[in-house]
């Protein structure tokens, strides 16, 4: 148990870190771009969504190529590495004195965000057993969910109080924490010592991990595209005092709480139930946002209903990217996170275009929508696929190829 509590507060660290900004905007934008803030505060407000953008970005960049190369050592000192590494890259946001340079440390803190996670989750599965990997990365992934529910909401109190650079600091102090316990209580596993970089990037000639991806980067950019903006949609839309952001984040966090146990629980049941009908309901729930967003209280509601749904798709991509990577555990499970993050990257961008394009600060949600239903489609199309074609199929396709990668050392991809 205190294995999993000590990955756990690296995933509330890892939470914090990556959406702690989203409350905090304006006074970023205030801060660290004073002359365009002056002019125009929305194009300010715009433009330091860059920020969230460079962080996704450095986890779809580092999640794959990270994961590959790690897999051969041991998963203990791996995650102690990536907890140090966690530590330092945050530690810079704090200290970097100009807009560049924090964009820079923020596409750095990103970089062992899906490697962790990765790396994590396969340790908790391994803990928990086969028959409940989704609950085990749900435990995992909980962290990521309380950080929205106590850390988000308490860092962007904190970071209007004392400025926002105050928050990255608690962030700090909690990779500390994480990293320390996870040197004394996550138990030694080894790793892989016959995996090879490029072994492990032959996952992505899987062609239904490349499906998930999709599937994860757009379905979930919907709820990218609300939670980015969620400070300007409470503030200017509804017209609440900023005092209700903090609120309007801790439903945020209680939803993403409770939608990560329970898609753990149903992708348990059914990853492509989970999945399919998730998606449809995450529309719905991003146009129930709009529809009462001039309305604090209400908003507030919608806003608890969204992120219950939109946190059931985590644990749920990341169990079908585990059954579609087959022996690819460690590169499958980080590839969860590059596809979230580009959601992440994608929701922020589509949504801060819709706002510089003068379409107010509710056209966000409809970008949501729209992402949702998208992701949807691309399930229900993989999923068909899939029937047609099973895994088995596409072993036989390659067999020739994996049987040549045995005179290289490689390992060939397994049969379903």
């Amino acid at each position: 148990m205190w294995a999993l509590l000590s990955l756990s507060i690296g995933a509330f660290g890892i939470g914090m870190t990556e959406f702690v900004s989203m409350g905090l905007l304006p006074g970023i934008a205030g801060d660290l771009l004073p002359t365009v803030y002056a002019a125009s505060p929305e194009d300010a407000v715009a433009q330091a969504g860059v920020l969230i953008s460079l962080y996704a970005l450095g986890v779809v960049v580092g999640a794959p190529t990270i994961a590959a190369v790690v897999s051969r050592y041991p998963r203990h000192r791996v995650l102690i590495a990536l907890a140090l590494a966690l530590l330092l890259f945050n530690a810079l946001t704090v200290v970097m004195p100009t807009f560049e340079l924090v964009g820079l440390s923020r596409f750095l803190s990103g970089l062992p965000h899906g490697a962790y996670f990765g790396m994590a989750a396969v340790v908790a599965a391994d803990l928990f057993g086969a028959e409940k990997r989704g609950r085990a990365i749900a435990v995992v992934m909980g962290g990521l969910s309380i950080a929205n529910l106590v850390g988000v909401p308490g860092g962007t109190l904190l970071g209007q109080l004392l400025g926002w650079r105050a928050a990255y600091l608690v962030v700090g102090a909690v990779f500390l924490a994480a990293l320390l316990m996870i040197a004394f209580f996550v138990p030694a596993q080894a790793g892989d010592p016959g995996r090879t970089f490029r072994n492990e990037l032959r996952v992505f000639r899987i062609p239904q991990v490349w499906f998930t991806i999709a599937i994860g980067s757009i379905g979930f950019g919907s709820f990218f595209a609300v939670y980015s903006y969620v400070a300007t949609l409470v503030t200017e839309v509804s017209g609440a005092d900023e005092r209700m952001v903090p609120i309007a984040l801790v439903a945020i966090g209680l939803g993403m709480t409770v939608g990560n146990f329970l898609g753990g629980y149903l992708a348990d049941l059914s990853v492509k139930k989970t999945l399919v009908y998730g998606l449809v309901a995450l529309a719905a729930a991003s146009a129930l946002v709009g529809v009462v967003s001039h309305v604090p209280w209400l908003l507030v509601v919608a806003l608890l209903v969204f992120a219950t749904v939109s946190a059931t798709a985590t644990p749920t991509v990341q169990l079908r990217l585990l059954d579609v990577a087959r022996d690819h555990q460690a590169i499958g499970a980080a590839l969860n996170h590059s596809a979230l993050n580009v959601g992440n990257s994608l929701g922020a961008a589509l949504g801060g275009a819709v706002i510089a394009a003068g379409w107010g600060y509710v056209a966000p949600v409809w970008v949501g929508v729209v992402l949702a239903v998208v992701g949807a489609a691309i399930a229900v199309t993989a999923f068909a696929v899939e029937r047609r074609m099973p895994a088995r199929a596409f072993d036989e396709a390659f067999s020739s190829e994996d049987a040549s990668s045995e005179d290289t050392g490689t390992s060939p991809i397994p049969t379903a």
